[in-house]
Formats: structure tokens, sequence, C-alpha cells
């Protein structure tokens, strides 16, 4: 089974989180009256999340079983090459100067976000795929021995009841030296694995609510959708200092993805076109290769080729960077990401 609609949202999550990384500046996302919604837009990691946890379940729900090691390769052939390819371009950029190995080789396993102070070593946005790749290799066995054979109503007890106690501890670890022996500052729980947890297993339970008891309540909810939109503003407009990082906005997000899935609205539809479902498809590339394209179309490049600069000619160089960032991804997607990918699934056809 497959939710084309939900392709699209995470295109607008990915445009977001680029937004909040480089477009601070730009006075259409400074500004009074949006400027509160992209200074907070680093919670599309927190969508991306829980999205994972949610399509994981609707992908596998009609097997009975998952075996891990094909499909633990599956996993891997949607993110890892285009997650190397954009460490490469990094340090080819660098011409491999001044490389920290230590830093080289836990990106390169994914294993950064678990070691303090390297959660944003050479790719920053690499840190989700580190966490990311760590619910992939508990899914099979969360999917095997519990989601198989325990009830919704325990195994939605149990998610709840961690969801609140991660809230608990992420909360109180921001704001004391809990983690202090642990050598963990406050920046590194941001990035840690087991503090994004909840977001994922509040995907998966999502899910299988969604596969259980709603698949087939279809019907126009746009109302309801816009509905959560405005409560998803206010709630960052009126944060009071609240940090959303680590799930707590899964009050929010988990009815706007069931809401989406279950809609037969006119703009729900829309984004079942195949525009849309394409912008969906290359939002991986955007959101990891937004490093390596700032970094080879620095300010210097940038007023060297362009004649732009640095701070009067802002916007126009955010914005043509977004066009490269679009260009890139696009043909990452068509020429790297997708032919590799399939690659794969065709040997194992084949086999």
């Amino acid at each position: 089974m497959r939710i084309k609609q939900l392709t699209f949202t995470r295109f607008i999550a990915a445009i977001c989180i680029v937004i909040f990384h480089y477009g601070s500046g730009c006075y259409l996302f400074n500004n009074e009256y949006s400027s509160f919604i992209f200074k907070q837009a680093n919670i599309g990691v927190s969508y991306f999340f829980i999205l994972s946890g949610f399509v994981m379940i609707i992908a596998y729900n009609n097997r009975k079983q998952i075996f891990f090691f094909e499909y633990f390769k599956n996993r891997l052939a949607r993110i890892y090459p285009v997650y190397l390819l954009a460490i490469l371009l990094i340090l080819g950029i660098k011409l491999f100067r001044d490389v920290n190995y230590i830093d080289l080789i836990l990106n390169v396993l994914m294993l950064q976000s678990w070691i303090p102070d390297k959660g944003l070593t050479i790719n920053y946005p690499g840190w989700s795929l580190s966490v990311e790749l760590f619910f992939y290799i508990t899914f099979p066995f969360l999917f095997n021995y519990i989601y198989k054979k325990i009830s919704l109503k325990n195994i939605g007890i149990c998610i709840v009841l961690f969801w609140l106690f991660s809230q608990i501890i992420f909360n109180i670890s921001v704001g004391t030296d809990l983690m202090k022996p642990f050598m963990y500052s406050i920046k590194d729980l941001h990035y840690n694995p087991l503090l994004h947890f909840n977001e994922f297993l509040i995907g998966n339970l999502t899910g299988l609510y969604f596969v259980n008891k709603l698949n087939m309540k279809k019907k126009n909810y746009l109302g309801y959708i816009l509905f959560t939109f405005l409560v998803l503003f206010l709630v960052l407009r009126f944060s009071f200092g609240i940090n959303y990082h680590n799930g707590l906005l899964s009050v929010v997000f988990v009815p706007l993805i069931l809401l989406i899935s279950l809609s037969t609205d006119r703009l729900t539809n829309l984004f079942t076109k195949d525009i849309f479902i394409f912008l969906g498809e290359i939002s991986f590339g955007i959101y990891i290769l937004q490093m390596p394209v700032w970094i080879i179309f620095s300010d210097y490049r940038m007023n060297k080729y362009f004649g732009l600069d640095k701070e009067s000619d802002f916007s126009i160089s955010f914005f043509i960077r977004v066009g490269i960032l679009f260009l890139i991804a696009t043909i990452s997607y068509l020429y790297f990401e997708k032919p590799i990918r399939d690659k794969i699934n065709n040997s194992q056809l084949v086999k």
C-alpha cells in the first residue's frame, strides 16, 4: 500500500528545513508574519521521523514476517547512495584537506549521532540519517515480535507511555546537567537516536491504527486538515520557549498524517498528481544535498560568478541556490538514486 498524497508533504518539510538552515536572512522568511514558523522549521525532521514510522507499517503490514537482511538491504538502497554522495561531494570540494578520519568513519558508518560532539560533523543534515538507521535496525524486531503478537490496545498504551517518558526525560535533561556524567551536552541531546525513538514509535502506532481501524473511513476532511494546520501555526506562534524538536508535536503531526491519508478533497487529490509525487521523491536529495550545494556555491563564488553581494543580494542568492539544489536533487534522483535502488530490487527478483 502506498499513500501518494503524503509523498508531497515530505517535500514541504524538506524545503522548510532548507529555509531554516539558509534562509533566515531573506525577508520573506524573516518578518513578523512568518519568522516564527521558519525559526522553528527544524520540526520538519520530527515530522520525517513520525512519517517514517507510519510509512514503514503501511509498507510491511501485509507481510507475516520481515526477513532482516533482505529488508535492511532495501532500506539502505533508498538512503545510503545519496547519503554517501553528499559526504564525498563535501570532502571533494575541500580537496580532502583537514579531514578528521574519526568523523569520516563515524559518518560513513552512520554512527555520528551516538557520539558526543559528532552529530553535526561533515554533512550536518546527515545526523538524522544516523537516527533513521537505528529505526531501520529495530523495526524488524518490533514488527515480528511485538506488532504481530500483541494487541493494538496494549501496544498503544506502551508507546504512548514511552512517548510521555521521552518528553519528560528530554525536557529535564536540557534544563539540567542530568546527562553530564555521560559526556552529553544539551546540543547532543537533540541528535541522540534514543531520544527520537518515541517519534518513530508514535508513527508506527499511527500506522497500526490506520490499517486496523481507519483505512476504509475515507471522506472529505479538508476542514479538519486546515484546522490542524491552524493549530500548528498557533503552537509555533505562541511556543513560550517550549522545545518541540524531540517529538512533542506528535499531537499535531499524527492527526495531520491521518487526515491527509484519509481525505478525498480536491486539494489532497491534487497532491497525488505526478508533479507533486515527483517533488516528494526528490525531497530526500533536497534535504541531504543542501550543505554541498551551499558549500559549492559559496558567498565568494556567488559574488565572483553572479556579481551578488552577500548581504544586499541575500534573497536572490538564496533562491538561485535553491534552484540549483532542485536541479541537482532531480539529476541525483533520476540518474543515481533511482537506478541504484532499481538495480538492487531487480537483482532480488532475479534471485
